[in-house]
């Protein structure tokens, strides 16, 4: 089957800007992630990073990713029961890991255990536009329990949002020495991130997974709608989900991003404006792709895209040697992260062109395709329920 370009474009777009934000968290401690004052105080150029991060890529590259995610598991249907729950199950090893061995901040064991969960659904829904609608009501569904945990919260501040420095020296400790301790750590905080998938944030993935399907399945993903209609759907999601988004930003700097306030109910204005500017976002790649097509940098993205797993589990290498190797964790404030960026995407970049000139598919792709082959014996086509 010929490789859908303009789709490899969007999930390179999203695998490079997924490290606009993980960048913090290799960089800072956890609690900075989404707290720009977890110091206590705030300088200027913190909050204004913070900000426009937060209005243009915060949740926004993630939720992309998602629904690109369940695009590809509407695409994966034709093979079979067999090889989808193989593909998922191995992606869920490999995150579970990720997450233990190397890296706090993993999604790809989140991605196979809802994946998991969702493909039957994306498999038996009638229709796309049933599939659509359902995605939206368990986003929402998402977005309303994070709510109520905002209403249930209370008024003392929590640690994980801003911490004292016995624990900040503690995190400092564990991150930068390795070891036992360390993955001792991070089981912990996986087992609270897994709470929290099944409690609240599951079900928003799960939502962005069914859209993703659902507009893979009515060609829109495929590009099949015409360039101004793109164009229409970029022109007026984008700015749609700026302005829910922006309120909140506006609200959280002139509270102090006081944990009452900031810890949920201001963060749920952004997870509603999350879809429309992913949507948006990759209707502006579709709408304007004969330009785009144009560049050689649009190509080697593209080539990021293909190669999207094998990419995101080297930015992990890469920036955890680089801040927990090197000894450069908490040394440098959210701004300054920044610079690291353009680094790390280089590298991302080189390899995937010069990777893709001699291989069909990056290295980890290669071996989770020949692992799920294996799995599966030779029922790869078994579409079988």
């Amino acid at each position: 089957m010929e490789r859908n370009v303009t789709l490899d474009f969007v999930r390179g777009v999203a695998i490079l800007g997924i490290l606009l934000l993980n960048i913090v968290a290799f960089g800072l401690p956890k609690a900075a992630y989404l707290n720009p004052a977890w110091y206590g105080d705030i300088t200027s150029r913190d909050a204004w990073a913070w900000a426009i991060l937060d209005l243009f890529a915060q949740v926004k590259f993630l939720t992309l990713f998602a629904l690109l995610f369940g695009a590809g598991l509407q695409m994966l249907l034709a093979r079979g029961k067999r090889w989808i729950q193989s593909r998922l199950s191995l992606l869920l090893l490999l995150g579970f890991a990720h997450a233990i061995l190397l890296w706090d901040g993993d999604i790809l064991l989140a991605y196979g255990l809802i994946g998991l969960v969702i493909w039957r659904m994306i498999r038996d829904a009638p229709s796309g536009k049933s599939l659509f609608n359902m995605g939206v009501v368990l986003y929402l569904a998402g977005v309303f329990v994070l709510l109520l945990l905002g209403l249930i919260s209370g008024n003392q501040t929590s640690r994980s949002w801003v911490p004292d420095l016995a624990n900040l020296q503690y995190e400092q400790l564990w991150k930068l020495n390795g070891g036992a301790e360390a993955i001792d750590n991070r089981l912990d905080l996986l087992a609270n991130n897994l709470l929290a998938l099944g409690a609240q944030y599951g079900w928003q993935l799960a939502g962005m997974m069914l859209m993703g399907a659902a507009l893979m399945r009515s060609g829109w993903l495929r590009g099949q709608f015409s360039l101004s209609h793109y164009r229409r759907c970029a022109a007026i999601l984008i700015p749609l989900g700026m302005a829910i988004n922006l309120p909140a930003i506006v609200a959280q700097w002139q509270l102090g991003w006081d944990f009452r306030w900031c810890g949920f109910l201001l963060q749920t204005p952004r997870e509603l404006s999350a879809p429309f500017q992913t949507i948006g976002y990759a209707a502006l790649a579709f709408g304007f792709w004969p330009q785009l097509a144009r560049f050689r940098l649009t190509s080697a993205v593209a080539c990021v895209g293909r190669m999207a797993l094998t990419n995101y589990l080297l930015q992990t290498l890469i920036c955890t040697t680089l801040f927990y190797r090197f000894d450069l964790f908490m040394k440098f404030d959210r701004l300054s992260l920044l610079a690291f960026v353009p680094a790390v995407w280089a590298v991302n970049l080189l390899l995937s062109v010069v990777w893709l000139r001699y291989f069909r598919q990056g290295p980890v792709e290669w071996a989770w395709r020949q692992l799920t082959r294996l799995t599966c014996g030779s029922a790869v086509t078994d579409t079988s329920r």
